[in-house]
């Protein structure tokens, strides 16, 4: 679908504003002193390619990060290598950076193609993985490539976005703006001042990349003026468990040592220990998650925030965006989004030129100050089917409104309706971790043990759900443990991209395009992609799930009393999704959700209560919008000879946050 038309957005917060009558008054200065003509020229309103790639320096520094996470009696460095425009530091001019924070620069690499930092005989880096440094330098920004504490040439320890995680850029930023000490070396005393930047900082990048630039942003760090965080994690607890239901084998210790250099497993064993220690397997939330988690700190953020994010990203999930979405809101931060249809997999991925363009234009207002009209542009765009687009307004888009739906028994065990009513009466499934929300899904209008299901008739209008839906549960189960999912599905035949292939919704093709200025050591070219689809019967847009011993606190999960009654509400991935005219919208409760969550200890059969379960949707339009979709009459959606959707990928299969 075409962009609809720009809509204003809503008053900018205060430190926006003074940053833009900041800016006019810098500007307003020199225009005294110029011609009439001069000072009539027009502002710029984009960076161009005006210097030289090729003759760019380049060079590392160390920063003294104040920590000594590796014990050896000395504080740690962190390696940070810079590509920077020559020019303006000749002509005394100074320069806003770009930096992406890292622990995958020599271990795994970055991006589609898997790059990995290279040097020359001294050291110097030769090639910067991904577009960044190719196409804003020569645009007059410096790109600043950082390795975290405990990988690549940095000093310390992996500690999984704790402390060391974030003081290793927060550092950088530091120094940047002159208030941290770096070296030229990694041992030396020799050090070295960044006089050539203005420390105006904006910090990108996907997964744990975009995960520590979140973290850096609640820190409040001065000279950090935008984070785009891609796919990123907002609290960590919520990346290994789902309110007490362990998400993935091992832990956090087993993550840093996937990625720590020699260096640091010769010396951080003391560190991993910590890391093993704080995050039992329970799913009780402890001291260490705290530490991990940014939500708290939102009202700190005082940088801008463009978020990308794939709506079926079953390894960093959309529970991550929405959260972090919300925080900030409460707090006035300036934002924009971009929500795909994609599960991991970076912008410049799924729509290239537009991303670069968006960037580009992202990047000139916030870090150099144009009046671009960026920030009067629509708040988020979103990808409604494989390459088509839309876009809102605000995000979520005025008029949302939480709707409580209910269920309802049918005429089959475990197929009821959903509708307005709140109605009585129970039904029971048996946990049976073999299955998951596919299976669930493709037997829904069928009585099955393993699952309860509740559907709309038909829709007569399209219903659209934009945000974090929340669903209570009321169960009694047979044994003292169980889990428990709860999962939203648009039945009706669809085109969508295959987030359960490798690629996650992505091909990648063998011609290539190219995306700045090259070396010979860093081409700008990359291979281009294009939509990975699959025809489907039904689709899971949201999901969420927990573990009923946590029902009263996540601090620490108790022992179920057989035959009692239990209440918990479950926060299900925020998303935006439309239920077209004419397919159904459901609701499934059940227990294990198979290679998405652990199953617990023992297999039971849950009861649930009806009178005491709801699913409240962020539905836009509220409950005249679900009124007037479920009321009239419409023709049945053509019954699938065999239902088919999308099986979730093992979450094993996943690099962690890679």
């Amino acid at each position: 679908m075409p962009k609809s038309t720009p809509v204003r957005a809503p008053l900018r917060t205060r430190l926006s504003l003074w940053r833009a009558l900041a800016a006019a008054a810098a500007a307003a200065l020199p225009a005294a002193f110029l011609t009439p003509a001069a000072a009539q020229a027009a502002p710029p309103r984009e960076s161009t390619p005006v210097y030289s790639y090729a003759h760019a320096v380049r060079e590392s520094v160390w920063v003294d990060t104040g920590l000594d996470e590796d014990g050896d009696g000395r504080h740690d460095r962190v390696a940070a290598d810079i590509v920077r425009p020559a020019e303006p530091a000749r002509e005394g001019r100074k320069v806003p950076v770009v930096m992406d924070a890292s622990p995958y620069y020599s271990c795994c690499g970055r991006g589609n193609e898997n790059q990995v930092k290279t040097y020359d005989a001294s050291g110097r880096v030769v090639r910067m993985p991904l577009f960044y440094d190719n196409y804003f330098v020569p645009r007059g920004y410096a790109f600043v490539g950082v390795d975290l504490a405990g990988t690549g040439r940095s000093d310390g320890c992996v500690d999984v976005g704790g402390r060391s995680d974030v003081q290793s850029a927060k550092a950088v930023i530091d120094w940047l703006n002159g208030r941290a000490t770096a070296y030229t070396s990694r041992t030396g005393t020799h050090t070295v001042k960044a006089t050539w930047t203005n420390g105006r900082t904006g910090m990108i990048g996907k997964s744990w990349d975009g995960t520590v630039a979140n973290g850096v942003a609640a820190t409040g760090v001065k000279g950090l003026r935008t984070i785009v965080p891609i796919s990123a994690i907002s609290s960590w607890y919520d990346y290994y468990f789902a309110q007490g239901a362990p998400l993935y084998d091992g832990g956090p210790a087993d993550l840093a040592g996937y990625v720590e250099s020699d260096a640091a497993a010769a010396h951080c064993a003391a560190e991993q220990r910590k890391l093993a220690d704080g995050s039992p397997r329970s799913g009780d939330w402890t001291p260490l998650w705290t530490e991990r988690d940014y939500v708290k700190d939102a009202a700190k953020v005082r940088a801008s925030v463009f978020v990308a994010q794939g709506m079926q990203d079953l390894n960093v999930r959309t529970k991550h965006f929405g959260q972090w979405w919300d925080a900030l809101a409460r707090n006035g931060v300036e934002r924009k989004l971009w929500l795909s249809q994609t599960g991991h997999v970076d912008p410049f991925d799924y729509r290239r030129g537009a991303w670069v363009d968006t960037l580009h234009r992202w990047f000139d207002h916030e870090l150099l100050g144009y009046d671009n009209g960026i920030d009067r542009e629509p708040t988020a765009d979103v990808e409604r089917h494989p390459g088509q687009w839309v876009t809102s307004a605000t995000w979520p888009p005025a008029g949302t409104r939480a709707t409580t739906l209910y269920p309802a028994p049918g005429t089959e065990p475990g197929v009821g309706t959903l509708g307005l009513r709140r109605a009585t009466g129970t039904e029971t499934f048996t946990d049976d971790p073999k299955l998951g929300e596919t299976d669930w899904a493709g037997r829904l209008t069928t009585s099955t043990p393993e699952k309860t299901g509740f559907l709309t008739a038909p829709l007569t209008h399209d219903l659209r759900l934009s945000g974090m839906s929340r669903v209570t549960v009321t169960a009694t189960p047979t044994t003292a443990s169980a889990r428990l999912s709860a999962v939203l599905v648009d039945v009706g035949p669809d085109t969508i991209r295959d987030y359960s292939d490798a690629a996650e919704g992505i091909t990648t093709l063998k011609n290539r395009t190219c995306w700045g200025a090259s070396t010979a050591g860093d081409s700008a070219c990359y291979l281009e992609t294009a939509a990975k689809t699959a025809e489907v019967d039904y689709t899971v847009f949201s999901r969420g799930w927990a573990d009923l011993g946590h029902y009263a606190s996540l601090a620490k999960g108790v022992p179920l009393t057989p035959g009692r009654s239990y209440t918990m509400t479950l926060t299900l991935a925020a998303t935006d999704h439309v239920v077209p005219r004419g397919h159904r919208l459901a609701l499934i409760v059940a227990g294990t959700d198979r290679d998405l969550i652990d199953p617990p200890s023992t297999k039971p059969a849950v009861t649930v209560r009806l009178g005491g379960t709801s699913a409240r949707l962020p539905l836009v339009g509220g409950v005249r919008a679900f009124t007037r979709a479920t009321s009239g009459t419409t023709a049945e959606s053509p019954a699938p000879r065999t239902p088919k959707g999308l099986r979730a990928p093992r979450t094993d299969s996943h690099l962690p946050a890679g």
